[in-house]
């Protein structure tokens, strides 16, 4: 898995905050609400995010209806997860991701370990 470019990323967010299936009409119609796009960009881009395995879609008459596979969070969190695996050292990088984090990120991590506590430990 690897990010997402520009364009990939924005139509990855309307889709995740669309919470529902869309096709590629309904993603340039959102799109041209804010910049001018061609119907084959958008199209081309959704059927690489297919090809990447971030949607799926199904034939719905002449056109492809796609769906998210993941949430964005899941999809967040195996970036998160192949970063740290490519770092060599997981120890070292999960120090440095440690003294880097805000006040706020240190409670979202604080909440999350009392839903999800370390596996192996208690």
């Amino acid at each position: 898995m690897r990010g997402l470019g520009e364009l990939e990323s924005v139509i990855m967010d309307r889709m995740w905050s669309y919470r529902r299936p869309a096709s590629v009409r309904d993603v340039l119609e959102d799109l041209r609400r804010e910049r001018q796009i061609a119907y084959t960009t958008v199209m081309t881009v959704m059927d690489k995010l297919h090809t990447k395995g971030l949607l799926t879609r199904e034939l719905a008459g002449k056109a492809y209806i796609y769906r998210t596979v993941s949430t964005k969070e899941a999809y967040t969190a195996d970036l998160m997860r192949e970063s740290l695996a490519r770092s060599g050292n997981q120890a070292a990088t999960l120090v440095h991701f440690l003294e880097r984090l805000t006040p706020e990120e240190a409670g979202a991590l604080e909440a999350a370990l009392q839903v999800f506590p370390p596996r192996g430990r208690g």
